[in-house]
């Protein structure tokens, strides 16, 4: 499997909560490729609790966005998120290692349709979403790279 540093060579030298390796608080989430998925692995902790014993469920919908996110950056792709629709399926404890998967689903000019899922260590799925993304114009995106470039992250070869 390819890691994302290896798609995207200091993409999380940055704060990203989801992945920024530089945020004190956040997940420090590490990806890599298996096939056309992006896959990571998060174990919760005790902070992400909602409900007592439950993983809260926008932490849950960062892991997903963020797992989307990422699968288009394997390719390239700089959109942002535009609508997600979430589908919890069963209530994820903070007791087990969760494997968060996403794919791209298909391009429509600017628009990139994703779905992404979280499973536990048995495989059943626990949440599932589907993404719409939108590009940035091509402006807007040289000008995001560069901010993103200037706080440490480098855009890598496909």
């Amino acid at each position: 499997m390819t890691t994302h540093s290896e798609l995207w060579p200091g993409a999380t030298d940055q704060y990203c909560f989801g992945c920024g390796r530089h945020n004190p608080v956040g997940f420090h989430l590490v990806f890599e490729r298996d096939g056309e998925e992006m896959v990571t692995r998060y174990v919760p902790r005790p902070e992400d609790q909602g409900f007592p014993g439950i993983m809260h469920g926008g932490l849950l919908a960062l892991l997903l966005d963020e797992a989307m996110g990422w699968a288009m950056y394997a390719d390239q792709l700089f959109a942002v998120t535009a609508k997600m629709e979430m589908r919890y399926r069963r209530p994820t404890g903070l007791d087990a290692e969760l494997t968060v998967r996403a794919h791209i689903e298909r391009r429509r000019g600017r628009r990139i349709e994703l779905a992404a899922t979280i499973s536990d260590p048995v495989g059943t799925t626990l949440v599932e979403a589907n993404g719409l993304f939108v590009r940035m114009q091509a402006e807007q995106e040289a000008e995001a790279l560069a901010t993103f470039r200037s706080q440490g992250g480098e855009a890598g070869a496909s």
